[in-house]
């Protein structure tokens, strides 16, 4: 998409991190430790940041969690990570951002749901004190409502007024209008108790594909704040990925969303970071960033019985994400680089040459020999038992061939930007 087709929108900064008025759309992802275990946290704070995660949200939700927090940062600048910290609030986040100052100063922003917070049993208005907290320690706020925790007393109140009109709309319609009045209405709230127009980013998430299109498309037309999107309880497996991406790549196409996230519900046991590398395939698939170069495979067929080129392929798409953090410090560009591994006579010719590097493996009955294209000319042959390291000592000579050297500024520069992810 032509970048001057993205919405224009208010840039918030996030400690040095842009999100919005045109910056790169931010990739971003939620711990599942307890945050009160610091070491925990810290670690997949740690490995988040690693796979690429530009922000990462943290719970906020006891007064455990809440002393925490300035230990997590310190820990991570220990380790020298220092991506910022999110802090995720509800219920009781005006008594937690009060009683411990610490917390709210480290934290780079503040998450606030409006549809869980009110007025407590003394009457004081709570989300007015979580805004004097984010005022006081001069952070942005990302006013986030949910499907499932949506204000119920304005929901009442608009189905109430939907039901009295000549012509009343859908229940769905309803409700899709209650996030949006939810998020507009906080966020107007929130300037006038004193919090800056540029500290203020909005998400409207839902859990259908089709009522996150309609919901965030509408939103946009009515505001110019930064966006953030995710499709919420997404699901696991094939299906978060394919829900996310499906829901996203419509929006994002059409110049919506400032920053993502994917929430995927891991496996057992399972690698928190594949919600960050979905998040980042998506953006690159779409070719509106660029993260590590992509591995095109052809999906194989009746002349592909053997499994060497899925072999082949899985073996180079994992060492080409471990090598990048050391790549991207060393050389310019090197995340642009496409590299085909073919199955098959049919195709293997033609997408190996219009990769940067491609081999095409012989299929079934072919003469067992693989040809390596480079900028799309044959350069070598390649047989035997050892493919795989052959082509990976290609790929490394092309590396260093082809892409310039960054000098020594821009190697410290780089090593201070989130580093992509190692398999």
């Amino acid at each position: 998409m032509n970048p001057s087709l993205r919405q224009a929108t208010r840039r918030v900064m996030v400690d040095g991190v842009a999100v919005g008025g045109g910056a790169p759309i931010v990739v971003q992802s939620m711990t599942n430790t307890d945050t009160a275990d610091v070491a925990a946290t810290a670690r997949q704070v740690s490995e988040l940041a690693e796979a690429g995660s530009e922000l990462v949200r943290i719970t906020v939700n006891t007064n455990e969690a809440a002393a925490a927090v300035p230990q997590i940062r310190n820990m991570l600048d220990d380790m020298g990570c220092d991506v910022p910290l999110i802090g995720d609030f509800h219920y009781n986040g005006q008594r937690l951002l009060t009683d411990f100052p610490d917390c709210a100063a480290a934290l780079a922003k503040y998450r606030i749901n409006p549809g869980n917070v009110g007025k407590n049993r003394s009457g004081e208005d709570q989300f007015a004190m979580m805004i004097a907290a984010a005022i006081r320690h001069e952070k942005p706020v990302r006013i986030g409502v949910n499907w499932g925790s949506l204000d119920q007393d304005l929901v009442v109140r608009m189905m109430d007024e939907n039901a009295r009109q000549p012509s009343p709309k859908d229940a769905a319609d309803v409700t899709r209008e209650a996030l949006i009045v939810s998020a507009l209405q906080s966020a107007k709230r929130a300037e006038e108790l004193g919090l800056a127009r540029d500290r203020i980013v909005l998400s409207c998430k839902v859990s259908e594909v089709q009522d996150l299109i309609a919901v965030y498309r509408e939103l946009a037309r009515r505001c110019d704040y930064p966006l953030h999107l995710g499709l919420t309880e997404a699901g696991m497996g094939s299906k978060g990925i394919v829900a996310s991406t499906a829901a996203l790549s419509v929006l994002l196409q059409q110049g919506i969303g400032d920053t993502i996230r994917i929430s995927l519900t891991p496996e057992p046991g399972g690698d928190r970071a594949q919600e960050v590398i979905v998040a980042q395939e998506i953006l690159q698939t779409m070719g509106l960033r660029a993260f590590t170069p992509m591995v095109i495979a052809c999906p194989g067929c009746g002349r592909t019985t053997s499994t060497v080129f899925q072999e082949l392929a899985q073996n180079i798409q994992s060492w080409l994400r471990e090598q990048m953090p050391v790549w991207r410090a060393q050389y310019s560009g090197v995340e642009n680089m496409t590299v085909a591994v073919m199955g098959c006579i049919v195709n293997g010719p033609g997408e190996s040459k219009l990769a940067n590097i491609g081999i095409s493996l012989p299929g079934t009955g072919e003469n067992p020999a693989a040809p390596v294209y480079v900028d799309g000319e044959k350069t070598t042959t390649l047989r035997g038992g050892n493919i795989a390291q052959d082509f990976r000592k290609i790929v490394e000579d092309y590396v260093s061939n082809k892409y310039a050297r960054r000098s020594e500024d821009e190697v410290k520069a780089v090593r201070r930007e989130i580093p992509i992810r190692v398999a």
